[in-house]
């Protein structure tokens, strides 16, 4: 959970106070991996904040080790690093890279991310050349950020459509009360064309994503599991997504990592999780898939015209 950047909504940010700061050790991560394996897990995601302290060759080596002892595939979710770094652990053995813009609105993602130079056009450039280096790539946004309309929305969906995107992660804002967007929320009032952040929108932009890129691998995301934990998962899962993701961090480091307060299964261990997402995919008339959960291929379905921004009426 350490992290160097200081975005104004994450509970994980640079100088975020009362956060005990821990990384786990290499043995850890792959008893964790190893476990997923048993549950019948095909892919595995490695996260993290942004942390300098993960260094290149100690993440090379992590992810060969992975590889050797689970086959699993596995995902990288570390942020903003250097070109170097990321060809390494792709030589490695990663297949996937996560790196989420949050919003394709240039002015927004300035706000919400401050002081560290970065622009979106810094991170879509990112992702086209993490493609290029033969990641399969997964990116997504926010729905409901102070100061985000409907039109912010219908162009972040064009934003992944572009990216040709194989994963796509899309959930509602949730800011931590300790930063400086969660102090703020108490006091706002609505902005005139605010985007809610409430379930039915997300819902709605999930599908959309699936209209726009059939071929790639949508998850019902934890933060909307957060806001409804009776059917939040399910209510995407018959929507357009595809893809639940159990967590099998151990219990002793899930409370250190609060991107948000009041994260769903916070306190179930991962043959818990396990177990209840067997139960609720059943509940609807679904089964786990098995195997590494790749993209499908882009062959099997013809790729959708996206209009350049401003040429079409809103989507949402």
């Amino acid at each position: 959970n350490h992290c160097r950047r200081h975005c104004h909504y994450c509970g994980l940010a640079a100088g975020q106070e009362g956060l005990f700061r821990y990384r786990m050790d290499d043995d850890e991560i792959c008893a964790a991996a190893r476990l997923a394996r048993d549950c019948g897990y095909g892919t595995l995601v490695l996260q993290a904040g942004e942390d300098p302290g993960l260094g290149s060759q100690r993440m090379a080596e992590l992810i060969r080790r992975l590889k050797a002892e689970t086959g699993l595939a596995i995902t990288l979710s570390l942020g903003e690093r250097s070109d170097a770094d990321l060809q390494a652990w792709r030589a490695a053995g990663a297949d996937r890279y996560l790196l989420r813009f949050e919003t394709s609105n240039p002015q927004l993602y300035r706000r919400i991310h401050p002081n560290h130079g970065s622009e979106i056009s810094n991170r879509l450039a990112l992702l086209r050349r993490l493609k290029a280096m033969g990641y399969a790539i997964g990116s997504g946004f926010m729905v409901g950020i102070p100061g985000q309309s409907r039109a912010d929305v219908a162009q972040d969906l064009c934003t992944l459509a572009q990216l040709d995107c194989d994963m796509i992660g899309i959930g509602p804002y949730l800011a931590h009360p300790a930063t400086p967007l969660g102090k703020r929320a108490a006091g706002n009032r609505p902005e005139r064309d605010q985007c809610p952040a409430d379930l039915d929108t997300v819902a709605t932009a999930v599908a959309l994503a699936r209209l726009l890129c059939p071929w790639a691998n949508i998850p019902a995301t934890t933060a909307v599991a957060t806001l409804d934990p009776q059917h939040g998962r399910e209510d995407m899962l018959c929507r357009g997504a595809n893809v639940v993701m159990p967590n099998c961090t151990p219990l002793a480091y899930r409370e250190l990592y609060q991107i948000y307060p009041d994260k769903a299964c916070q306190h179930e261990s991962a043959e818990q999780c396990h177990s209840c997402l067997n139960a609720r995919l059943r509940a609807i008339g679904r089964q786990p898939g098995e195997g590494p959960g790749h993209a499908q291929p882009r062959d099997r379905y013809p790729m959708p015209a996206i209009p350049l921004p401003g040429s079409q009426p809103c989507l949402l």
